[in-house]
């Protein structure tokens, strides 16, 4: 009966982090169905995610520091957004007055859960990490694999060796968890392709209600494309190094910068596998 309690209990604290992008969904849903006359849909999806992060900020569901962090992976978001429709990647045909060079505002948000996501997690769970490889090697990783993102459009896409560099670098890596008090681990890049299939389901939920569209998809909708995981694995990786950093810099366990460490070995609290 305890580790369906424990199962429980998880899943409890991860749909509670998961507010934010449920938020989104719904509104996207709603908003495909019930259309105001005097505002545009994607005006109208913007006001109320606006609305859904001043509510989560004042009742405390998040802090100012996740915040700051959200709006950083809103405007990183953004940008890859206007680029990649520059590109014609996939487009936003509905009209809007907040749309900027054809991307309305709210798209930023649907990347911006993702670090709402990680930040609520991180804090429910009390997560810390082993073997993390340091600031500079995360860093330059997840700077390459956003540049990456960019440069496939005129160079050959570099994702499967980033994706190997991936599995290299982090290999030591683990994510420390707790549920009531029990101790468990999981290898960081597990997680990486975990959150990446979960963000790719909900990618064919947001495209499904018309949020964006491929351009194999203007003539009816079919489901994403699988490959996409791959490419929500690797810009996974990009909001957990900046909520890794934030979380690391304010517990103050900062050892030259670069380090994480935890105050006990998991095995030493009985932790178990996951």
């Amino acid at each position: 009966m305890k580790p369906v309690i424990q199962l429980l209990h998880f899943g409890y604290q991860q749909a509670m982090s998961c507010i934010f992008p449920a938020a989104i969904f719904l509104t996207l849903a709603v908003s495909g169905v019930v259309q105001l006359p005097f505002i545009h849909r994607y005006d109208l999806i913007l006001v109320v995610l606006l609305l859904v992060q001043y509510g989560m900020y004042r009742s405390g569901l998040e802090t100012r520091d996740e915040i700051k962090v959200i709006c950083v992976f809103h405007i990183i978001g953004l940008a890859l957004e206007i680029y990649k429709v520059k590109m014609g990647s996939w487009s936003y045909p509905e009209p809007a007055l907040s749309k900027v060079f054809g991307v309305p505002l709210y798209s930023g948000f649907m990347y911006a859960s993702v670090a709402s996501y990680m930040c609520q997690v991180w804090r429910r769970l009390k997560m810390d990490m082993t073997g993390w490889p340091g600031l500079l090697a995360a860093g330059l990783l997840g700077g390459a694999i956003y540049l990456n993102f960019f440069t496939h459009h005129f160079i050959p896409d570099f994702r499967w060796w980033l994706a190997l560099l991936v599995l290299i670098v982090f290999w030591r890596t683990w994510i420390i968890y707790r549920v009531r008090g029990k101790v468990y681990r999981m290898p960081l890049t597990l997680a990486f392709f975990l959150v990446g299939f979960f963000i790719w389901l909900a990618e064919n939920i947001a495209t499904f209600f018309n949020a964006w569209k491929y351009p194999d998809q203007y003539e009816a909708w079919h489901p994403v494309s699988v490959s996409k995981i791959s490419s929500w694995f690797l810009l996974v990786i990009i909001s957990v190094i900046i909520v890794a950093q934030l979380k690391h810099v304010k517990a103050g366990r900062m050892a030259e910068g670069t380090k994480f460490e935890v105050v006990k070995d998991p095995a030493e609290e009985g932790a178990g596998n996951s």
